[in-house]
């Protein structure tokens, strides 16, 4: 594959989330957005079945059905690399099938929604969106093990290669997923001859590197590229909430249980990484993101955005470069704020 290639295929270095789609943008703004994106060279987006957020009955599957009619509009389904993604458990999720899990006709009856919404007959990508099982998942410590009715790894791989042998899906891919889960899946499809996980998409950013502890070294041997999600922590990187600042509209502002990168600790790092990047004449938000972009066990880093001006912003730190006296003081301040936002 190479970090940089998904299926053969060269992916860009920024992916175009889309969560926000259906909820905080309208229609004609996602197709703005696409369009925008498409024009500096973007060719990948993600997308999922529950999008946008938060997740609600009322609106799930309306950020696939943008694309859907993006496509069907311009007829360019060939110049995107699209990805979108099946849930998994969950009790307030049971507006999807009574229940989202990973067996073999849940996925498939997954996907054949998601290719109908989005107006396509395959998708470049699949990927789980969170495990089918007890573990720690979207920042929770102290794993205590619980069982529950888990689909196994095998069956689950098996219904994926299900979706690969049709042409439904041409790669899957793996999120919110820790060592454990991405090695038990490797060796199943070594030993059983099934589909091989080729990317797994989870957070990283300035305000949580978790992914380096025990991933990074798995990405490298096994080839295995991180989609980088949530970049900017919800934002916060960009600097929008300094000094309790609440900007109108902001997810932080409309949704009060995205907690998760706006704790005291988190609060702190973030005004120490924005003062240094204006130290140095850069934007914050530019900064952070060509930290990760610049990280060699990178697929993709998956940017979004409200407006046109923020998307602007993020593609723009594909020009930013970090030379080693910034990567420094980036480091300093890691030691003193190690992952406040896991």
């Amino acid at each position: 594959m190479g970090l940089n290639t998904l299926g053969g295929q060269p992916v860009s270095k920024l992916c175009l989330g889309t969560m926000t789609w259906g909820e905080q943008n309208t229609e004609a703004e996602a197709h703005s957005q696409i369009d925008f994106a498409l024009e500096r060279g973007i060719n990948f987006m993600d997308t999922a079945e529950m999008y946008p957020v938060p997740p609600v009955a009322e609106t799930a599957g309306r950020s696939e059905e943008y694309i859907g009619s993006w496509i069907e509009k311009s007829g360019k389904r060939d110049r995107w690399i699209i990805a979108s993604k099946a849930a998994g458990p969950g009790r307030a999720l049971e507006y999807m099938r009574g229940g989202p899990k990973h067996t073999r006709d849940q996925l498939k009856a997954a996907v054949d929604a998601s290719l109908k919404r989005l107006k396509t007959d395959y998708l470049d990508l699949y990927q789980l969106h969170w495990p089918d099982r007890n573990t720690n998942i979207f920042g929770q410590l102290g794993y205590r093990h619980k069982e529950i009715d888990e689909t196994p790894v095998d069956e689950i791989l098996r219904g994926l290669q299900d979706l690969v042998q049709s042409g439904k899906i041409r790669a899957f891919g793996l999120s919110n997923e820790n060592p454990w889960g991405v090695m038990k899946f490797l060796h199943y499809a070594e030993v059983e001859g099934l589909p091989r996980a080729e990317t797994v998409q989870n957070p990283y950013s300035l305000l949580n590197r978790t992914y380096e502890s025990g991933l990074a070294e798995i990405s490298h041997r096994e080839d295995i590229g991180l989609m980088a999600y949530s970049p900017l922590a919800f934002g916060m990187l960009s600097g929008k909430y300094r000094h309790g600042q609440q900007p109108e509209n902001a997810r932080l502002t409309l949704f009060e249980r995205f907690a998760r990168y706006s704790g005291p600790e988190a609060v702190a790092a973030t005004e120490k990484y924005c003062l240094l990047a204006e130290q140095n004449g850069l934007n914050p938000a530019q900064m952070a993101l060509a930290f990760v972009n610049s990280r060699p066990f990178l697929l993709s880093t998956i940017i979004g955005a409200t407006s046109l001006e923020q998307l602007e912003i993020n593609i723009g730190s594909l020009d930013v470069e970090l030379d080693q006296d910034l990567l420094k003081a980036i480091e300093a301040i890691h030691r003193g704020f190690p992952n406040p936002a896991p």
